[in-house]
């Protein structure tokens, strides 16, 4: 996958890419917004074990990398569902924090929606952010997502029950 816009390139993740990964992951603020199987700290021993993953060919999932300006900038990955719920795929994703505020994400979201529409058999992608990530949020609002639900006590994170939210958006409505 390549996709290329102005602002930046998604692309597959190259080994070269570790050290910048770590860089940017290793951040509290990052990790706190993600669930538990994203380490803090994030050494460069886990940005190698990522990128590793993340260049299996696996059907599973898709994980992308993020660059802008020539230097990796984030990540977003895309979960394919089975079963009953095989139409649909959930997304993940950070940024790093110099990014931030930017306008980016939603860009990235919106750019990554269409190609996972595009080119695998799946009617709905949706995110599951907690409900006190706001900016997360206002990403996903800004991309085209709409809040189909608050689940309350729905998540522990750092020994804290809180909510989390279900955002989507249908093939049929971008």
């Amino acid at each position: 996958m390549l996709i290329v816009t102005d602002n930046f390139t998604l692309r597959e993740w190259k080994e070269r890419d570790a050290e910048r990964l770590a860089s940017i992951a290793n951040n509290r603020k990052i990790a706190n917004n993600l669930r538990d199987g994203f380490p803090h700290p994030y050494s460069i021993e886990d940005a190698k074990q990522y990128i590793s993953f993340a260049r299996l060919e696996d059907a599973d999932s898709k994980q992308i990398a993020i660059e802008i300006d020539g230097r990796v900038a984030g990540s977003i990955g895309a979960y394919f569902k089975e079963n009953i719920h095989r139409k649909n795929t959930e997304i993940g994703y950070f940024l790093a924090e110099e990014y931030w505020g930017r306008g980016i994400m939603p860009k990235v979201v919106r750019c990554m929606t269409q190609y996972l529409f595009e080119n695998y058999d799946i009617i709905r992608v949706y995110a599951q952010p907690f409900s006190r990530n706001t900016a997360s949020r206002r990403v996903l609002e800004k991309a085209g997502f709409r809040c189909e639900a608050i689940l309350k006590n729905n998540v522990i994170k750092n020994n804290v029950v809180q909510d989390s939210c279900i955002y989507a958006v249908l093939k049929e409505d971008l």
